[in-house]
């Protein structure tokens, strides 16, 4: 019997159980967020070159850490850590400048948790290995829940309704699952279930991913995001550690083992709680590769997107630096400032050149007569006049010359640049550099 079992409480039904213990929020103020952000996201490739996965930009104006942190601050949650390991200087800044307004005095923190070797000679071998680490400053916090998420995906999610549903279903473990096509289940962990969505085998990116009772064609993917009781978060954590041939991870050593040995480990669907206007679609996005991260924040400038960053009822927390509005100069013919289905953030300054369905991040400054199709253009960019850009990344900082044509010629874009399986080009500072430099 799992200790969940033994306990003394007898919830009853859930609607019972509902009217005799603490509200959502009150279980949300018990609780302990810890947010892994050490990975560098190798299939990112250069855009991880210099910043770790979570502290990438994401739509506009964000880092995609900010979706996990602002998820914990509008669920109630606001005692959270981040554990940091891989190139972690961007995200720390980031978090400094961004998430100082939690107030100490009432209990309030994001506290960054960089990997200081705590409990011996070695760096975050695994997730459970980060979270261990970091266990005498879990311990004095005194949560009761600790929850644990994955500081790399782009979603809103009320927390809160999966640590209810934790504990009204008397769980030793709960893993927040989303929906996929088992075609797409490959590249997941894939939970198989029962009918009571309690979880009864798992695998790591299956050949032949379980599907849903009743439901052949999907099946339950892991989100990286699980809730414990604190206590017997604790023992699962010794008890691994102890094991010399275990990889200390959530997906690989920790759920198999409690799964094998009976205890009650639950999958809480995401359609559950997540957090979508209108009664959209229930949005997740793991924008892991080059492709995904473009079509992901392509996205963002349809008419209607998946993901609404302007819904003030969740809204998404982040540094918001002082800058002018965006501006658009001349009204020429084949000089016209103008932008059409795009996203223009603060400090940017179109001059003569029109956008057509692109995502411009703060400060870019695009010059005159330039030609900008289907482009994600991070902070501080400077495109030269007469420059083409489609079907492109071009990350922070970097200066396209006057007169570069770059996403029109893809074998061209290969031997300079990083172009990804689905003709997506990704630019940086560097690259530029080492092309300017073979061109004199």
């Amino acid at each position: 019997m799992s200790p969940a079992e033994n306990q003394q409480i007898d919830y009853g039904s859930y609607k019972q159980y509902q009217k005799d213990v603490p509200t959502m929020t009150h279980l949300a103020k018990q609780t302990l967020a810890l947010i892994l952000a050490g990975g560098r996201g190798t299939r990112l490739g250069p855009l991880t070159d210099w910043r770790a996965k979570p502290a990438v930009p994401f739509g506009g104006k964000f880092r995609i850490i900010d979706f996990a942190l602002s998820n914990c601050v509008n669920s109630g949650i606001r005692r959270i850590g981040i554990a940091t390991q891989y190139k972690a200087q961007s995200l720390i800044r980031h978090v400094q400048r961004g998430w100082s307004f939690l107030d100490g005095r009432f209990n309030e923190f994001v506290e960054l948790l960089p990997a200081q070797q705590r409990m011996g000679d070695d760096w975050y071998k695994g997730t459970a290995d980060a979270v261990l680490q970091n266990l005498d400053i879990i311990r004095r916090h005194d949560p009761r829940f600790v929850l644990i998420l994955a500081g790399d995906h782009v979603y809103k999610m009320d927390y809160a309704r999966m640590i209810d549903e934790h504990v009204a279903r008397r769980a030793d473990m709960t893993v927040g699952c989303v929906e996929a096509p088992i075609a797409d289940a490959t590249q997941l962990g894939v939970m198989a279930v029962d009918r009571e969505y309690r979880v009864v085998g798992f695998d790591e990116k299956p050949k032949q991913p379980k599907c849903i009772p009743g439901r052949p064609d999907v099946a339950l993917g892991s989100m990286g995001i699980y809730v414990f009781s604190a206590s017997f978060l604790y023992e699962q954590l010794l008890r691994d550690a102890e094991d010399s041939q275990s990889a200390h991870d959530f997906g690989h050593n920790i759920i198999p083992h409690l799964v094998e040995r009976g205890y009650r480990v639950y999958a809480h669907r995401f359609a559950d709680s997540c957090m979508q206007s209108d009664g959209g679609e229930a949005y997740w996005r793991d924008a892991g590769t080059v492709d995904a991260y473009w079509e992901a924040n392509m996205e963002l400038v349809r008419v209607n997107p998946a993901l609404d960053l302007y819904d003030q009822t969740w809204p998404i927390w982040t540094y918001q630096e002082q800058l002018p509005p965006a501006k658009f100069v001349f009204d020429d013919d084949g000089r016209r400032g103008a932008a059409v289905d795009s996203m223009v953030s603060g400090g940017c300054l179109i001059s003569g050149s029109t956008l057509r369905r692109s995502l411009l991040f703060s400060s870019v400054h695009v010059h005159s007569y330039c030609t900008i199709e289907d482009a994600v253009i991070l902070p501080n960019v400077e495109i030269g006049r007469n420059a083409v850009l489609k079907r492109v990344v071009i990350d922070k900082g970097a200066k396209i010359p006057p007169g570069m044509q770059i996403g029109i010629d893809s074998e061209e874009d290969r031997k300079h640049f990083h172009v990804s399986e689905k003709g997506v080009t990704l630019v940086t500072p560097e690259m530029l550099g080492q092309r300017i430099h073979q061109m004199r």
